[in-house]
């Protein structure tokens, strides 16, 4: 399987489990990788032959941007599930973490991975 993938997404939103978090939009950063077979579309040279990451990057733009999860591992889980279940994606490597979250360091966050390789 190869791998498409799509780094350093920034996206504002609601996320924190503070008072003074829910009212402000915070910086997330998401990091993918996606399992797709890409062969036909080098063979064809077609973008509908592939999976189009900027389709990808403005779905979770949206998504993220109108989400108020408290935790990054919750908006983690459903971000996966955006990219298996509409991009019909066998699997997917989720990085997302929040700059600033913790004092003197440079960011927080989790790493998920769901589906299967082997498809």
């Amino acid at each position: 399987m190869d791998i498409i993938y799509l780094n350093d997404l920034e996206i504002e939103a609601i996320i924190g489990i503070f008072d003074w978090e829910r009212r402000v939009k915070q910086k997330v950063r998401l990091s993918l990788e996606m399992a797709v077979d890409i062969s036909k579309a080098a063979h064809s040279d077609n973008i509908d032959d592939t999976l189009n990451y900027k389709l990808v990057a403005k779905r979770l733009i949206d998504f993220v941007g109108k989400s108020e999860f408290q935790l990054v591992e919750t908006l983690a889980e459903r971000v996966a599930g955006i990219i298996l279940t509409e991009f019909n994606i066998p699997w997917v490597r989720v990085k997302l973490n929040k700059p600033g979250a913790v004092r003197y360091a440079g960011d927080v966050g989790v790493i998920i991975e769901r589906g299967s390789k082997s498809q």
